[in-house]
């Protein structure tokens, strides 16, 4: 559930939707699901195997069973910091959710005309005390559960949460698809328009792949160290990503519907859900009691993975520094509400900002993140698996394969050992043209 916890999140129920509506619907869905099952799969069970096998964070883990005299473990340093730039603007986002509940909950939104929706996102944007009040709420709350032990904090929180998560998917869903616009809503959705199928859909398609199951960036090795050998890794990993990939679809089965009932587009990018729903439910019966209820789900859903990704980040840093849970939930507290001020900053006194390609200082982390460290961390995880430099085909396979369950065939080592890191060098490199 853990695992499960940090892969279903933001990536699911706010980027899946949005970078669908992009890049065509159904055939951005049909991509995805390619990428999932040819890259995504394969990358999490090694970063599974690496995990368990050494029972350590991703420092620690290189150096136990790296060749003597390798480096490899210099990725380790490098998984830390893209967790951290993931939660720099990964926690603002959960604090933007956070703030729409309230306002839905309050009656705030419910009182608004669709006009006066569509700017209330804007101005929410460009008040840095307000975001920077529901960025800090989310921080400290998510800080508070960690500081329990793992087994009473978030081992439980998590359960809760995605136990409630599905039950409000499902009725939403349901509330969704009798909707007069269903039927328009679903067919661009989940039928393939292969005349709108691009090298950008492509890119998309497998850094959402990447994102959505946070690999490469030792998000899952971490887990992996808490898993036992009952269970086949490739069972497990099977396992986790059917529950995504039904967190996705069910969001976009929420979504979409409700777009095409509405008239409201499908492709209008990261601002779907923060402008374009909220019209949705404004002009619903209903509309104050469905909004809460769906930005109730994008808090659960938002926060499973803040919560997931903040404990990789205490589980690195008590395992390589020797801090205690205490000191490193302190630490990392303080640190992450000061590195997440930028990206607050960002639409309002830093507006002017763009440090990366003239991006603004979200969309900035967000390609570090999406195009640069998850990628070329799931290469790095990749080539340490399955070349003779590094831990060797074989070691991984052993492990990947203890336990009851769907075993790997050695016959895949051609695939893992030539035709991945191909692809993944090809889709990395025209993500950067």
């Amino acid at each position: 559930m853990l695992s499960a916890g940090c892969a279903i999140g933001v990536g699911n129920v706010w980027k899946f939707p949005w970078l669908t509506g992009q890049n065509g619907g159904g055939i951005f869905v049909l991509s995805y699901l390619c990428f999932l099952i040819l890259l995504g799969l394969p990358v999490m069970t090694m970063e599974f195997s690496v995990g368990r096998a050494a029972q350590k964070s991703p420092v620690c883990m290189y150096q136990q069973i790296e060749p003597p005299g390798s480096k490899w473990h210099w990725h380790g340093y490098a998984a830390l910091i893209g967790n951290v730039v993931l939660m720099m603007f990964y926690s603002v986002v959960a604090g933007w959710m956070l703030y729409y509940l309230v306002s839905s909950v309050s009656g705030t939104l419910a009182s608004l005309d669709a006009k006066a929706v569509g700017g209330f996102f804007g101005a929410m944007l460009s008040s840095a005390p307000t975001v920077t009040f529901y960025t800090v709420i989310t921080v400290i709350g998510a800080f508070i559960i960690l500081s329990f032990p793992l087994r009473t904090g978030l081992e439980t929180v998590s359960k809760w949460m995605m136990g409630l998560l599905f039950v409000l998917m499902v009725f939403l869903a349901l509330h969704s698809l009798f909707l007069d616009g269903a039927r328009e809503g679903l067919i661009f959705y989940l039928l393939p328009d292969f005349s709108k199928f691009t090298s950008a859909t492509v890119v998309a398609a497998m850094n959402q792949a990447f994102f959505t199951l946070s690999l490469g960036i030792a998000a899952m090795e971490i887990f992996g160290s808490y898993m036992s050998d009952d269970h086949t890794l490739a069972g497990e990993s099977i396992r986790i990503c059917a529950l995504d990939t039904f967190v996705a679809l069910m969001a976009g089965t929420i979504i979409f519907p409700a777009c095409f009932s509405y008239g409201v587009a499908p492709d209008n990018g990261p601002s779907l859900l923060f402008v374009t729903l909220p019209q949705v439910f404004v002009n619903m019966a209903g509309g104050r009691f469905w909004g809460t209820l769906f930005f109730l789900f994008m808090i659960f859903a938002s926060m499973s993975t803040v919560l997931a990704v903040f404990e990789n980040i205490l589980a690195v840093c008590m395992d390589t520094f020797g801090w205690s849970r205490k000191k490193a939930v302190l630490i990392n507290g303080v640190l992450l509400m000061l590195l997440s001020l930028p990206c607050v900053f960002g639409y309002n006194i830093w507006s002017d900002f763009h440090p990366i390609l003239g991006k603004d200082v979200l969309d900035s982390e967000d390609f570090l993140v999406s195009n640069l460290l998850l990628p070329i961390g799931s290469l790095v995880y990749l080539l340490f698996c399955v070349t003779k430099w590094g831990w060797g085909f074989d070691k991984y396979l052993a492990e990947a394969n203890k336990g009851a369950g769907i075993k790997l065939s050695p016959k895949l080592k051609p695939y893992f050992q030539w035709v991945l890191p191909i692809l993944i060098v090809i889709i990395l490199l025209q993500g950067l043209l």
